[in-house]
């Protein structure tokens, strides 16, 4: 029987590139994209069909817990979670920043993650082989000016994943955690400066290659298709322009 894997938050950017990837020949996923946009992940799963793999959409909104138990509910089968959805909202200091920017990057990067890892944890050890993958960023280890309430979101999504792969101890399911650092998607930068189309585009400017959608999603597939023993713990992808993150290589 075909392997079933769920992507959160996968009607663009990693997420979708993500979905393509698994249900690709090489992993054979059948795969379910969730996200709230419902022609963005229809689209997604009908290029993942004409490319003759196998894929249903399912809108979804993880903050909602009722509207996530029902999904899993629904469900069945579940040998992959990818919980891809999130985002980052404001670049304000803490002393000028919005409390209900934060709340709202809680919820869908912490909240999200809890809601929908303990739905799907029943088939995920039911499985007998079963993999979770947090996308987390290096924003989970490093503070930056400006970044005060994404950097606490993703503390949090670090600790959810560090935490659940001891208490998992002995059960067969793996905790993966993903931490890029710069990657240019179409629309992370531009939600998070409230689409002010410049100062999205000035966070990459002199850099020649920033990490890509593919990059990382390259990388969560790798690490999903190890052997079941073997498991990626935490994988850490910069951009070679980029050392850590303060320092930045910029073309002038």
């Amino acid at each position: 029987m075909q392997p079933v894997a769920v992507i959160t938050g996968a009607s663009s950017g990693i997420g979708a590139a993500t979905a393509i990837r698994l249900a690709g020949a090489e992993a054979g996923y059948h795969v379910v994209l969730t996200a709230r946009r419902a022609e963005r992940i229809d689209a997604v799963a009908e290029r993942i069909r004409a490319e003759g793999g196998s894929a249903q959409a399912c809108v979804l909104d993880v903050t909602d817990r009722a509207a996530v138990d029902s999904f899993a509910d629904s469900l069945g089968r579940c040998d992959v979670l990818v919980n891809n959805a999130g985002g980052a909202f404001g670049a304000e200091t803490v002393a000028e920043s919005d409390p209900a920017d934060w709340r709202a990057m809680y919820e869908v990067n912490v909240l999200g993650t809890l809601n929908v890892t303990q739905a799907l944890l029943p088939p995920l050890i039911a499985s007998g082989d079963g993999t979770i993958v947090v996308m987390g960023s290096t924003a989970g280890f490093v503070a930056y000016e400006g970044g005060g309430g994404y950097v606490a979101a993703k503390h949090g999504e670090h600790a959810i994943a560090a935490t659940l792969r001891l208490e998992l101890s002995g059960q067969p399911v793996r905790v993966i955690e993903i931490a890029p650092g710069m990657v240019r998607t179409d629309e992370f930068a531009l939600n998070r400066f409230r689409g002010d189309r410049d100062r999205a585009a000035a966070v990459y400017a002199g850099v020649r290659e920033p990490l890509t959608a593919d990059d990382i999603a390259d990388v969560v597939v790798w690490t999903i298709t190890r052997p079941a023993h073997v498991n990626v713990d935490l994988l850490v992808i910069r951009p070679r322009a980029q050392a850590a993150q303060h320092k930045v290589y910029r073309e002038e």
